[in-house]
């Protein structure tokens, strides 16, 4: 009876095990810590969130577990009440180990056991942490004024170089799949070619080269990435530095990050909801097109199977109102009618630059505005533009658009129209009032989206660009 006992025990102790490996449990002892609770963190896109809490248990661990497995990536281990913390990483396959260390110096006093990975990564966070402080010592010795001193120092540096560059290079070899792998592999730097030319094509070459090459070290696929702390920095310095800052190129950069991220649904998802809210909301004039792209080329094609039906709708609509107007596009022509009701063109100006404002009888803020539009007329007028305003009426009554107009001494020196079909507020998208478009003598829409304070300078600008452009060259 005891045989059949102790066999049955066995087959036991074999199940929790073989449950345990499809969990998570990670026991974590820290020397030199008064505290009752620790925390369990991870790295997300560019945040950092709270993954579990545990108490202290009667032998002294803190222990993190679940049934299920934790999603691979690097995770924090927090220590109240500062919020110091180290860093384990996670795997498929090594989700149940213990971690003894000190809360004073969790690198230095770490001990692993059950998962090889966070061994080689401490082991290799402590090989470093040596070299550099060696690396310190001799850098004392290459800045000395004697010469023997600094060659022998200089000698030992370049030595000391290369044993990192190997110990880097044969833990990568050795464990490509690891978390360690790809952690020290993201930080090594893509070695620059000696290209020639003049400076100026030296440095443009290096910057394309260094762009196309950027993420060598990095693979956008990998599910793992997503949870890490410098994926989401890497995104941001191609996208904010080496990415020209114009809606064209981001769209390009965004494409191509996209397309790289497609077999990582994970990170796929989180990019494609991260662009649309970033240009969504920007106040960039012009980033507006990188938002349509966003939704037009993914959205509206299926590509957010994850967003609510009415949710999408909402997307595509805004996409398609804004389509239209964006920079660059023709400008579409509009008929108004004036105070005696005689009808009006968009088109029938003929001047180099015409400028659309739309303006409301109740809007405080238009008539804050009215007087720099004012004045800027009466300074650009004889410069080649022309303004059209669109009055809409809070009431309905076109009279209390004259009203006001009538009581600006000047204001009647513009095209004052108003538009009685409402046809120009839904060509043009206008949601708020004042609105304002600039256009050139194409009648393309070469900027929006500016108040009439900010016209002078705007106008300077387009003016001068206009004149480089059409100067004849030498």
């Amino acid at each position: 009876m005891k045989r059949i006992l102790l066999t049955l025990s066995a087959i036991f102790f074999v199940l929790i095990s073989i449950f345990a490996q499809g969990g998570h449990e990670i026991k974590i002892r820290l020397n030199d810590f008064d505290q009752k609770q620790l925390f369990l963190g991870y790295h997300y896109g560019d945040n950092q969130y709270l993954k579990d809490t545990v108490e202290i248990d009667a032998s002294g661990y803190f222990t993190f577990k679940g049934e299920e497995p934790l999603d691979g990536g690097v995770y924090l281990v927090i220590m109240p009440p500062d919020n110091q913390y180290f860093q384990i990483v996670l795997d498929e396959g090594q989700q149940v180990f213990s971690i003894e260390t000190s809360a004073k110096d969790p690198v230095s006093n770490i001990k692993v056991n059950g998962s090889s990975d966070n061994k080689l990564l401490y082991e290799y966070l402590n090989f470093l942490s040596g070299k550099i402080v060696e690396q310190k010592e001799l850098s004392k010795d290459k800045d000395s004024p004697d010469e023997a001193k600094k060659t022998a120092a200089t000698k030992k540096l370049e030595e000391l170089d290369g044993l990192v560059k190997k110990y880097q290079s044969d833990l990568i070899k050795d464990h490509p799949k690891t978390m360690s792998a790809i952690m020290v592999k993201s930080n090594l730097a893509n070695p620059m070619p000696n290209f020639e030319g003049t400076e100026e094509e030296k440095s443009m070459k290096r910057y394309v080269h260094y762009k196309k090459h950027y993420f060598d070290n990095i693979d956008l696929a990998d599910p793992r990435m997503l949870r890490t702390p410098f994926l989401s920095q890497r995104v941001s310095y191609y996208m904010e530095k080496l990415t020209p800052q114009n809606p064209d190129s981001m769209i390009m950069s965004i494409d191509y990050l996209l397309a790289k991220m497609k077999p990582a649904e994970e990170t796929f998802k989180y990019y494609l909801i991260h662009f649309l809210n970033k240009y969504a909301s920007s106040k960039v004039v012009g980033e507006d097109k990188v938002y349509v792209h966003i939704a037009e080329n993914y959205y509206c094609k299926g590509l957010a199977a994850w967003t609510e039906e009415e949710q999408l709708a909402k997307i595509c609509d805004n996409a398609r109102r804004l389509k239209p107007i964006l920079i660059g596009k023709k400008a579409r022509d509009v008929k108004t009618k004036d105070k005696e009701g005689t009808s009006h063109n968009l088109y029938d100006f003929d001047s180099e630059f015409t400028i659309l404002y739309f303006w409301a009888s109740d809007c405080g803020h238009c008539k804050k505005m009215t007087p720099f539009l004012i004045d800027f007329n009466e300074k650009y007028k004889s410069k080649g533009v022309s303004i059209m305003t669109i009055c809409k009426p809070k009431s309905g009554d076109y009279k209390e658009c004259w009203d006001y107009i009538d009581e600006h001494d000047n204001m009647e020196n513009m095209l004052n129209t108003y538009d009685p079909s409402n046809r120009a507020q839904i060509y043009y998208n206008v949601r708020s009032t004042p609105s304002m478009f600039i256009l050139n003598k194409d009648k393309e829409i070469i900027m929006k989206g500016i108040g009439a304070d900010q016209l002078d300078e705007v106008m300077d600008k387009i003016i001068k660009r206009e004149q480089q452009k059409n100067a004849p060259k030498e």
